[in-house]
């Protein structure tokens, strides 16, 4: 009979009832493919609540990180729920934090291959969906990451909707039990959680990319520039570039000569230069970087010293100790970023609830 069973059918039983790949295909083999009594055979073992939630909106939840004994190894997931209120259930909480330890401990790649494996006598995918029968509300595990070096850092937000991960590279092993390295690995991996960059640095930006947001960027400030005046506030620098992307050699040996002649040009005798010009290109560089600032990880200022840099800090952080570390990588999740929220009409739902 199972030969019967197409994906197409498989398909159309999931969107119906919001169950498992798994599940609805042994449903439809129990039944022979009719539609109709698969989804009563769903219904009559457990999955009833899950059958009129596909549709919903999940778009809260947690995310929880866990790692291994020795910090080469952890795992950030996240798993949906309907409302703020389940996320806080500690049965929903218990299958957030399983998630995340089965991933970790069993080199899981995907939520497909995840939903496939087995938790003592239940796959995930039965685990998941009798829950959504005991909550009532549509649970999605939605993503997970494992990153795997020398030393890797997590932080959970005390409220569960953000946690980061930060992979770091050591020249020197012993270096990962340096308490000072570790303090340092905590608050890069608190800068990631607060600041949100999405890349390691500026190298991986695309070209192109940059060159779009640089006109979105230099047309902003100027109509900032515009309701500063009329309130007489400061005026922004109105940036020329946005990346170190755009700064190349002879971008920044221009620069520099520009910069010299206005020097120059104001007054300042020439043997004074030497000192001044280092300044001004720093300046000229903080203000013509503003894409990498927001986006880039080694290029926002830190915040625990917003005067230098993420990556200037492990720099410094490295000559200091006698050895190099780098970030190799990061992950930061926010619950429900990138989702479809939920839009609360309470007049509709009252009415509907009159009718």
């Amino acid at each position: 009979m199972a030969g019967k069973i197409t994906a197409k059918m498989v398909k159309e039983l999931r969107d119906k009832t919001g169950v498992g790949m798994m599940d609805a295909k042994k449903a439809l083999v129990a039944k022979d493919g009719n539609l109709e009594q698969a989804i009563t055979f769903l219904k009559e073992k457990g999955f009833a609540a899950s059958a009129k939630k596909a549709d919903r909106i999940a778009a809260e939840g947690l995310v929880a990180v866990v790692s291994s004994d020795d910090n080469k190894v952890a795992t950030i997931a996240e798993v949906n729920c309907e409302t703020d209120f389940v996320g806080k259930n500690d049965n929903f909480k218990n299958f957030v934090l399983d998630v995340a330890n089965f991933v970790n401990t069993n080199n899981i790649d995907s939520v497909e291959t995840l939903m496939a494996q087995k938790k003592e006598d239940l796959t995930f995918e039965e685990i998941q969906s009798s829950l959504v029968a005991t909550i009532g509300e549509k649970i999605t595990t939605r993503r997970f990451a494992t990153l795997k070096s020398d030393y890797v850092h997590t932080y959970l937000h005390m409220t569960g909707r953000v946690a980061a991960l930060v992979a770091f590279k050591a020249e020197d092993a012993s270096i990962v039990e340096n308490d000072k390295f570790k303090a340092l690995a905590k608050n890069i991996c608190m800068h990631i959680a607060s600041m949100k960059p999405s890349k390691l640095s500026y190298k991986e930006l695309d070209a192109t990319f940059v060159e779009e947001e640089t006109k979105g960027i230099v047309e902003k400030t100027k109509k900032d520039n515009e309701e500063r005046k009329r309130l007489g506030k400061h005026l922004h620098n109105v940036p020329r570039f946005i990346s170190k992307l755009q700064l190349t050699d002879e971008v920044l040996k221009t620069i520099e000569a520009e910069i010299k002649q206005e020097l120059l040009d104001s007054g300042k005798p020439e043997k004074i230069l030497g000192k001044i010009l280092p300044g001004k290109m720093e300046r000229f560089i903080a203000d013509n970087t503003l894409l990498d600032q927001e986006l880039c990880l080694l290029d926002q200022f830190y915040v625990m010293d917003d005067k230098k840099s993420v990556g200037t800090i492990i720099e410094e952080f490295s000559k200091t100790i006698g050895s190099k570390i780098e970030v190799a990588e990061f992950v930061r999740y926010e619950v429900g970023d990138g989702l479809e929220k939920r839009v609360e009409n309470f007049a509709e739902e009252v009415a509907s609830q009159m009718k």
